[in-house]
């Protein structure tokens, strides 16, 4: 009995050691939630560092690619400036206090630097004139043509029928007013002449015949039919003889006034109708209206093109001049003040930052964006000649640095 009992004390003494149930869920429920915690914490810790890195400085003329640039920025104690980004939000950027500001730079300080892209200032949708069919196409991407190339030609076979047909009436109406400011020849009016002298002659016989049936009719001695027809073919002669004489007066005075201004009106007309077959056919070649590059080509040979079916809006291809470059800016409203037409800026593009390129406010817009807050401006690049098309391209992004004051 005694070694029983001493095993139940013992099994008694190690359940008395566990902890209740209650505290034990109590103890699970507590710390079941510190893993979660610690990964929320590690979230919030890497997301903020993420910002903070995102909403550090801005690359600014004195940027982490110039590290000169940027020790001589902070040695000077330059005072921050505005930057805008491609958005349209301002940073602040060091600004040159005038004795000790980055070598690229002038005297003048930075008084904004915004982000926008590059456009060309003419940008020409190259289009026919006339439809039909395209049977040569002398234009591919990045050529460069110079104004007058021919880049495409129309099939010009039914233009130039056109053109032969409009010639022949012009020469038709030509020769018709010919002949009505000539007038007569003089054969026609010689000839005039003698049907009169012949209608005169015969009129003395008629009327002698006449006066002969009449005298026999009051003696009863000639029928009535005789009579009505002697003084039939009297009268008629008569009148014959008045309608020569009209005649030979017009042939002898000319056509009317009207007659001629008419036929010159019909000469008029055919000369705007050859005139416009004639455009028509010149316009199935197709050449440069400028000197630029193509940006685009939207045809090919073959191709059937109709400038109205599109309202106008179908292209061969997009020309455009890439020594005459612009930047797009939104700038924001409360900024405004700091831009004016003529300040002198630097662009850099994002794609070749260690290049940078003079230029100038050339224009505001004169409406602004209210969704953005924003007015757009135009800042003009001066290229070099022989870099035209190789650094600066449309649709590049480009950080404007404005400098100066207004």
């Amino acid at each position: 009995m005694k070694p029983q009992e001493s095993s139940a004390s013992l099994g008694d003494r190690v359940r008395s050691l566990r902890l209740p149930e209650d505290v034990k869920n109590g103890h699970r429920k507590k710390t079941a939630w510190l893993p979660w915690t610690l990964c929320v914490v590690l979230t919030l810790v890497t997301g903020w560092l993420l910002y903070d890195r995102m909403q550090g400085p801005p690359r600014s003329t004195a940027s982490s690619s110039s590290p000169n640039l940027a020790d001589d920025s902070r040695t000077s104690g330059i005072p921050p400036a505005n930057t805008t980004d491609s958005a349209g939000s301002q940073r602040s950027t060091p600004v040159g206090s005038g004795d000790a500001s980055a070598k690229h730079l002038s005297d003048s300080d930075i008084a904004l630097e915004s982000k926008g892209y590059i456009i060309p200032r003419r940008k020409i949708l190259v289009s026919p004139q006339v439809n039909g069919r395209l049977i040569q196409l002398n234009i591919e991407e990045g050529q460069r043509v110079s104004e007058g190339d021919v880049l495409a030609k129309v099939d010009p076979t039914e233009y130039a029928s056109t053109v032969a047909a409009a010639e022949a009436s012009l020469a038709r109406a030509e020769q018709e007013l010919l002949e009505l400011q000539r007038g007569s020849r003089p054969q026609e009016i010689k000839q005039a002449e003698a049907e009169l002298r012949e209608a005169e002659a015969q009129q003395p016989q008629l009327e002698a015949e006449y006066e002969r049936i009449r005298q026999l009719s009051r003696q009863g001695a000639s029928s009535k039919l005789e009579y009505d027809q002697a003084e039939s073919a009297y009268r008629m002669s008569l009148r014959r003889i008045e309608r020569l004489k009209f005649a030979l007066d017009m042939i002898r005075e000319g056509p009317r006034p009207e007659r001629i201004k008419a036929a010159e009106a019909a000469v008029d007309q055919a000369k705007a109708e050859l005139a416009r077959a004639q455009w028509q056919l010149d316009n199935c070649t197709i050449k440069a209206p400028i000197s630029g590059t193509v940006l685009e080509k939207n045809a090919e040979e073959g191709n059937l093109v109709n400038p109205v079916a599109f309202n106008g809006s179908f292209s061969i291809c997009q020309l455009a001049d890439l020594s005459d470059l612009e930047v797009e800016l939104n700038i924001q409203e409360r900024d405004v003040a700091k831009v004016f037409v003529g300040q002198r800026c630097e662009v850099q593009s994002d794609a070749f930052p260690q290049r940078r390129y003079a230029g100038g406010v050339s224009r505001l817009m004169p409406i602004a964006d209210r969704a953005k807050g924003a007015v757009p401006v135009r800042v003009k690049v001066t290229v070099p000649a022989d870099e035209e098309g190789v650094y600066l391209k449309p649709e590049m992004s480009a950080l404007v640095t404005f400098f100066g004051s207004p």
